[in-house]
């Protein structure tokens, strides 16, 4: 009861649907912030009730700058508005893939330039969800809580529940073996690892795939699809190397440009994925579950351990 009477949910406007549903799981009322956009293109924010003294809990993706814009006047107006505490959950982090610099360029890494500015806002807590690169997390001064929250456990059980038979689990690359082969562990199946080479910002070749694909299906597993190239790349390498049938797990479904146009006429019969990244639902290419009730998990935790 009392997280139920201190706790305030509210959302940047991508990610409502995915609050709504971890205000159920908490059983707790989810606050619809107040929003107008005015002529000149500015946009208004009012929170619907009193947030002074409560704990407040925002979700919200950065998949767009809007977003992270959302975001942070969200953040501000928290402890603007005198919030007891302002604790965030990003389940999609936009730009998580910049999260370095190449030496002798003068990139921007907005991967943490951009999570420095929602530090900076100065939020108590900020959890996010399957990260591209760990990185991320240490763009603060070390005085802010921070969670990475994985979403092994809603994996497991979606292959468990997806009604395959004699599968492998395959990597795209040797960059992300480790995660796919600690799944394979909990599921008792075999896995492997494509080879990959980058040679351009969004341009991967994939060269070939163990044969112990071969007269099974082979599950292409990663963090996120955006353009999907280097995943359908593996998927014709799996089938190639004598796979019976290929189909896509990533957490984020960024699928950008055409992405979704270049699955549909591929050989993947099923791309499973999470509701992290506004707008995915399950339709007759994707497999959507939910990660509402981790992410209420954890909350719970947290917002019983900072009473």
């Amino acid at each position: 009861m009392k997280i139920q009477n201190e706790t305030m949910l509210v959302a940047n406007e991508g990610s409502t649907s995915l609050a709504q549903r971890v205000a159920e799981r908490l059983g707790i009322e989810f606050s619809e912030m107040i929003r107008e956009r005015f002529a000149d293109g500015e946009r208004y924010h009012a929170f619907p009730r009193e947030v002074a003294g409560r704990k407040l809990v925002i979700i919200g993706s950065t998949h767009t700058s809007s977003a992270h814009q959302e975001l942070l006047d969200l953040i501000q107006g928290g402890i603007y508005c005198n919030a007891s505490s302002v604790n965030v959950v990003i389940p999609y982090l936009g730009y998580s893939t910049m999260e370095r610099a190449k030496p002798g360029t003068e990139e921007i890494p907005k991967g943490i330039t951009r999570t420095r500015q929602i530090f900076r806002a100065r939020p108590n807590y900020v959890a996010f969800v399957d990260l591209h690169s760990e990185a991320v997390l240490h763009a603060h001064a070390g005085d802010i809580s921070t969670n990475h929250i994985w979403t092994d456990s809603l994996a497991v059980d979606k292959i468990k529940k997806s009604g395959f038979e004699n599968y492998v689990l395959v990597s795209p690359d040797y960059g992300f073996s480790k995660r796919v082969a600690r799944l394979a562990s909990i599921l008792d199946c075999p896995h492997t690892a494509a080879d990959k080479d980058r040679y351009k910002r969004d341009k991967t070749i994939v060269s070939q795939v163990s044969s112990v694909v071969k007269g099974r299906t082979a599950i292409v597993c990663d963090d996120m699809i955006r353009t999907g190239g280097s995943i359908l790349q593996t998927a014709q390498r799996c089938l190639e190397a004598g796979a019976t049938e290929v189909a896509v797990m990533a957490t984020h479904l960024v699928m950008a440009g055409g992405a979704r146009k270049k699955f549909e006429n591929s050989p993947v019969t099923r791309v499973i994925g999470s509701d992290t990244f506004p707008g995915r639902k399950s339709d007759t290419l994707f497999d959507i579950y939910s990660v509402a009730p981790l992410l209420a998990k954890v909350l719970t935790k947290h917002l019983k351990l900072n009473h």
